[in-house]
């Protein structure tokens, strides 16, 4: 698993750690870490020595750490130039050592260099770029490098423009092909549209670790947890111990949805699937290990229910939805089922004592809270999951998973093919067969968003993705990861 902490946690930790060591300590650390990096880069497309490397040098520490990167880079024999955005407000040291070790500062973006530093701004900042600072970063396309293609770029802890604590990007930002970041993630590095600016992250140790106490943003699953999470058949399983998921999803007008869920769900770890809607015959025709009934009263015992997908917003339907929410058994709620909860009858059993798990797409969430996630899309789903007393999964690129005590996850295995038609209710299948095997509802949606995210990749593999092909990915996807 990895973690992110916010800005004002990072900083309190380097004030601890910092009064424990020699000035300017951590400085050298990171401007190590980060020329070590940037001498790989070299190395891989002709060298260190002679390669131009330009450093667009802000103020404050970030600046610093990329002057001091710069230096260490002058000195294995790179051309090293520095344009200051802020020349007034430079940081005076790093300048002096970049110029000790033979660099030396221009004024004019230059039209070649093997190598860019973004060091405009670092965490601290807010709001978006400056407008010249704006330009450069749009200038920054035109620079190539010695073997004709665009000069690769290194973000300085994070790319500038970025909104740190979010993941959101106001306004123009720099395109990193690597972040060098340092200490720990920041919660740009893996949520929202920040985390796409950034290239591949590389994290600089610099000792915060043991000082670093506070709750971290924002969590990350990694292959290994859902692995250890997924639940596994034993050799005393049946198909009862494993779990039964019931799903009362589809209907006359969208028989798509009950099938898909149905998929999503068979792909799942429950030993059998129980089906309640109108599209029985559809369903088991389609799959014929399914059992099916025409309504949820009449669908048998399981241990979770997944209700909405595709179901319709008439009378047939609230009533299906007052059969599961009258459960004391984990619910999903999805798609129609979330729309009828929005000022409806149903609304006061949103806050019941047995699991929920709510899965909104951004108009769903604004029509059940009454306003748009917003740039901040962590603190919007933390915010509707306690108000809820739900899991929250808001889907999205970086889909965010968070409960009502406040923990938040980012999915990093998103893919644009998943936006089609059907895939949602192929994930929330998944979902409710992790939650009928007895999975907590967090590390259910966790684990399901993660996997459904592997599957819309492994699909597009192929061309363009429908939801069946999201579907038919989730096994082969599941056996590479469970080995």
């Amino acid at each position: 698993m990895r973690q992110a902490f916010r800005v004002a946690d990072v900083r309190a930790a380097e004030k601890t750690l910092m009064a424990t060591l020699p000035d300017g300590t951590l400085m050298q650390r990171a401007a190590a870490g980060l020329a070590r990096r940037c001498a790989l880069l070299l190395t891989d497309s002709g060298g260190v020595y002679g390669a131009r490397v330009l450093l667009l040098v802000g103020s404050g520490d970030n600046g610093g750490d990329t002057l001091y990167a710069g230096a260490l880079l002058a000195k294995r024999g790179a051309q090293v130039r520095a344009l200051l955005l802020q020349p007034e407000r430079v940081h005076l040291a790093g300048l002096a050592a970049l110029r000790q070790a033979g660099g030396f500062t221009v004024v004019d973006l230059p039209t070649r260099a093997d190598l860019v530093l973004d060091g405009i701004v670092g965490i601290g900042a807010s709001g978006g770029l400056r407008p010249p600072a704006a330009a450069l970063v749009r200038a920054l396309g035109g620079l190539r490098a010695r073997d004709g293609e665009r000069a690769p770029v290194v973000a300085v802890d994070v790319p500038s423009g970025v909104s740190v604590d979010t993941g959101d990007v106001p306004g123009d930002a720099v395109t990193a092909d690597v972040t060098v970041t340092f200490g720990c993630r920041k919660p740009a590095h893996v949520v929202g549209p920040a985390a796409a600016r950034c290239g591949q992250v590389e994290l600089v140790d610099i000792g915060l670790g043991p000082v670093l106490v506070a709750d971290p943003a924002v969590r990350v699953a990694e292959a290994a947890d859902i692995a250890a999470w997924w639940p596994v058949p034993g050799t005393t399983s049946d198909k009862y111990t494993r779990g039964v998921v019931g799903l009362a999803t589809g209907s006359a007008r969208y028989p798509g949805a009950a099938l898909l869920s149905t998929s999503g769900a068979l792909a799942g770890p429950t030993g059998m699937v129980r089906y309640a809607g109108s599209a029985h015959r559809e369903v088991v025709r389609a799959h014929p290990s399914v059992v099916a009934a025409p309504k949820v009263a009449a669908a048998g015992r399981v241990q979770a229910w997944v209700c909405g997908s595709g179901l319709g917003t008439d009378d047939g339907a609230r009533t299906e939805l007052r059969s599961v929410l009258a459960t004391a058994l984990p619910v999903l709620l999805d798609a129609d089922a979330i729309t009828l909860l929005v000022g409806g009858e149903h609304a006061e059993h949103l806050r019941r004592d047995a699991p929920l798990v709510l899965t909104p797409h951004d108009g769903e969430f604004t029509r059940l809270a009454g306003e748009a996630p917003g740039a901040d899309r962590m603190a919007a789903a933390a915010r509707l999951a306690a108000w809820t007393n739900a899991v929250v999964l808001l889907k999205g690129d970086r889909t965010i998973v968070a409960t009502p005590g406040g923990e938040t996850w980012a999915n990093p295995t998103g893919s644009a093919a998943l936006a089609t038609a059907g895939s949602g209710d192929v994930l929330a299948g998944l979902l409710g067969s992790l939650l009928a095997a007895g999975l907590p509802p967090v590390r259910a949606a966790v684990a399901a968003a993660y996997v459904h995210g592997l599957a819309g990749r492994r699909a597009a593999l192929d061309g363009p993705v429908t939801a069946p092909d999201v579907a038919a990915a989730v096994r082969p996807v599941l056996a590479e990861l469970l080995g």
